[in-house]
């Protein structure tokens, strides 16, 4: 790792003279300058194509509600999001997922209730950011995965001091 830090220096120092440090911005099409954000750049719409996914608390006891907070790219319109912990009471299913409807930005939020015979320990919270859509004829669903996002999430047992 050291080498390669060793070969970069190296090569920037040798052609340092020859390479201009900062390129020139360039002219929108009035004119004027382009508005530069605090590091210098552009601003990009890279934010647009992004995943991410916030679950609050990330330490939740059973019996809390979480807030999930999501950001998918603005091509998805719907994301599937599924946890061990979100099971359900007398469920013989494992793993449930809870759909969630995204803005035209890529943005959603929903509350989900860790259940109380959630298994303590270590989870993931995983994310599918979707493209759905319907045919209005025959009303067959497409779904196109547009990407994934994981969180980890730690349950912990259930204290009934926490509510005194």
């Amino acid at each position: 790792m050291r080498s390669v830090a060793a070969l970069v220096a190296v090569t920037a120092s040798l052609l340092g003279p020859g390479v201009p440090a900062l390129a020139p911005p360039v002219l929108a099409a009035g004119g004027d300058p382009p508005v530069l954000a605090a590091g210098g750049d552009p601003p990009s719409d890279g934010w647009k194509r992004r995943t991410s996914l916030l679950v609050m608390p990330q330490r939740p006891r059973q019996n809390n509600v979480v807030r999930i907070l999501a950001h998918c790219p603005t091509a998805a319109n719907h994301a599937l999001i599924g946890s061990t912990a979100f099971r359900l009471k007398g469920s013989a299913r494992l793993y449930r997922e809870v759909g969630l409807g995204l803005s035209d930005r890529g943005l959603g939020r929903r509350s989900v209730v860790i259940s109380y015979y959630a298994p303590l320990g270590h989870h993931e919270v995983r994310m599918t950011c979707v493209k759905v859509t319907i045919d209005k004829r025959s009303r067959v669903s497409h779904r196109k995965v547009i990407s994934r996002y994981v969180v980890p999430l730690q349950v912990r047992r259930f204290r009934i001091s926490q509510f005194f």
